[in-house]
């Protein structure tokens, strides 16, 4: 029997299975015919010649009879009988009625046994005639013996046998033979040809049906082939083309549906990997990759301990491989306070150990919660102390202040502080929730870089001096104007100079610098005050948020986040980098609020918008500097 995907051998294609039985079947009733031919033409040459020899034999027996009627005997009668024998072309034989031999035409009679027993000599004594065909011992070949009682008066008086060799018969036979193989030969070819031919059409639609079948095996699944037949094969064509058919649809569904499965895996924010029942991995999509730090040629086919390294993930895996039952856990990953909900579900049957394992990162969901935790905190902080305020100096009016006139001015002078200071809180948070929204007009115009500085330094000097510093500006005067919002500038770069002042022990420097790098305008302040702590840094532009309230000195904590979201108003940015990290800019186009730590603090408001030109110049704007 063939493999497959090899050529089947010559017998055992379906034309030879078809054409040897037809061929094998001809030459069997062919072979049959000749054999029973053969046996019938050998009956029929006997018999005839039975007959022939049994008349011959009658006129003879009566010639004799007359011989030994008139008394001739002994070599008389074999002379007769020789005589006879080249008439009759057979050997002549006269028996007496007690088996003797009286003459004889081939043999000595006087050697011979007596033939009284023979059977030939007993059918004729018995029934008028008999025939026997036996080997003769005496001439060494097969003789047909015909014997017939010689009648006289109405009583035998011998037996007249006649007998000649059956060569004759079997050289006649021998020719029939070698004609009838002739036949056969000749018959089963032509049939073994017309059954080839048969078998040749019956499995021509068989062979080109395979053909297209490998075809759809190799992965043309729009092969078809068209019916030439309305028998069982063009029923199986037909068959086979609705198939094909079915299968394309089937396979086309299919791959649709791995596509959107790949394009959801590929697009996931959550991590994805899938483990077979020998802890394996045999899926990972990016998100889980980026995760564990890891890749796919890397992963895949890996222990799914090996992948995770984290003695938590594992631990919820294991458990639902153990238990068969969906796990969820939360695990905090590092030091860096990462975050993930690990769920891990079985997948299969129940003596199946494969697992779905979902990576979700909810570290950004929980820096939300905790910034808006800690923004309730802090606005219930900032709001509670002047409301304590406000409240002890009402009752303290209540309980008879308001009768000292001196002291109840300088309550009420209190209150009106008070009141003031969360008048300026709820502003902020109106003006940063205008900013954050969008709606915050914006009225961009040629900006004089070293007007609007110096505009802030003087506003915050007096604060300066009170503080005890020296406030400088370091300007130079040949700096092109910027397009941008002077208002909104100035209002960032105030709440700048005024935490630095702020933050400065007495006797510090603070410095206003700005300097032209490219197409941006970068204005920074500069001082010598306390700084900030890095693990403080993440956090510095929420709402409210102090780096050491122990050592705060009022505020409301809404300045950095004001002035971050200004630049990113300006700049149609959703948020800038932190203060004191330069983050990485694709082009002079990205705005950025940030800072560098040369000293004890630096801040920099970055305006990378083109500088201002009064006559439009080729190409974007900005994207040649004005002369």
């Amino acid at each position: 029997m063939s493999q497959p995907g090899t050529a089947p051998s010559r017998f055992s294609s379906i034309r030879w299975r078809i054409a040897v039985p037809y061929i094998l079947l001809a030459a069997l009733v062919m072979a049959g015919l000749a054999v029973y031919l053969s046996a019938r033409v050998r009956e029929f040459y006997l018999t005839d010649l039975q007959g022939q020899l049994a008349g011959e034999a009658r006129v003879v027996g009566e010639a004799l009879l007359t011989a030994l009627s008139e008394g001739e005997t002994g070599s008389s009668l074999d002379q007769l009988a020789r005589r006879y024998a080249d008439l009759t072309e057979a050997r002549v034989t006269l028996v007496g009625l007690d088996g003797t031999v009286l003459g004889e035409s081939h043999e000595d009679r006087l050697q011979m046994d007596n033939h009284l027993y023979r059977v030939e000599i007993q059918d004729a004594l018995a029934g008028g005639e008999g025939a026997s065909t036996r080997y003769s011992r005496t001439l060494g070949y097969d003789l047909m013996y015909v014997a017939v009682p010689v009648p006289d008066v109405g009583q035998p008086a011998a037996v007249m046998r006649l007998a000649v060799p059956l060569t004759r018969i079997q050289a006649a036979i021998a020719r029939l033979r070698t004609t009838m193989l002739a036949a056969t030969l000749l018959a089963t070819v032509l049939a073994g040809l017309l059954a080839l031919w048969i078998a040749e059409r019956a499995v021509r639609p068989v062979r080109a049906l395979t053909a297209v079948v490998q075809r759809v095996a190799d992965g043309d699944l729009g092969a078809r082939m068209i019916p030439t037949t309305s028998d069982e094969l063009g029923v199986l064509t037909n068959a086979f083309n609705r198939m094909s058919a079915q299968l394309r649809d089937k396979v086309h569904t299919l791959s649709s549906e791995q596509s959107r499965l790949s394009g959801v895996l590929e697009h996931m924010a959550d991590g994805v990997v899938i483990t077979d029942h020998d802890g394996l991995v045999r899926l990972l999509n990016p998100a889980a990759a980026r995760l564990l730090d890891t890749n796919s040629e890397a992963a895949l086919g890996r222990s799914f301990a090996q992948v995770a390294r984290h003695h938590r993930i594992i631990e919820v895996w294991q458990a639902c491989r153990e238990r068969r039952q969906e796990q969820a856990v939360p695990v905090e990953i590092g030091r860096r306070g990462d975050f993930w909900q690990v769920v891990a579900t079985p997948l299969a049957r129940d003596e199946d150990q494969s697992c779905l394992v979902i990576l979700q990162d909810l570290t950004q969901v929980r820096r939300l919660e905790t910034v808006r935790r800690d923004f309730i905190s802090n606005i219930s902080h900032e709001l509670r102390t002047p409301l304590a305020s406000l409240k002890a100096l009402v009752e303290t009016l209540r309980d008879g202040a308001l009768d000292d006139p001196p002291a109840a001015r300088r309550f009420l002078e209190q209150m009106d502080g008070e009141v003031d200071a969360l008048t300026q809180t709820v502003q902020e948070l109106l003006e940063l929730s205008r900013i954050e929204s969008g709606q915050a007009p914006l009225r961009l115009g040629p900006v004089s870089v070293a007007g609007l500085v110096r505009e802030v330094a003087q506003r915050l000097l007096p604060q300066a001096e009170r503080a005890g510093l020296q406030l400088a500006m370091d300007i130079p005067e040949s700096m092109a104007p910027v397009l941008a919002d002077a208002e909104r500038v100035e209002q960032a770069l105030t709440n700048l100079l005024h935490n630095a002042i702020k933050f400065t022990p007495s006797g510090g420097h603070v410095t206003l610098l700005a300097r032209e790098q490219g197409n941006e305008a970068i204005l920074s302040v500069r001082d010598t005050g306390i700084g900030i702590a890095a693990e403080d840094l993440p956090r510095i532009f929420e709402r409210f948020y102090k780096a050491d309230r122990a050592r705060s000195t009022g505020g409301t904590g809404l300045g950095l986040s004001i002035a971050k979201h200004i630049v990113g108003a300006l700049y149609r940015r959703d948020r800038a980098g932190p203060v004191h990290r330069q983050a990485h800019r694709s082009g002079p186009w990205r705005p950025h609020l940030g800072g560098e730590h040369s000293g004890p603090g630096q801040h920099l408001l970055l305006l990378p918008a083109p500088l201002y030109c009064p006559e439009p110049v080729a190409g974007p704007p900005g994207s040649a500097p004005c002369s």
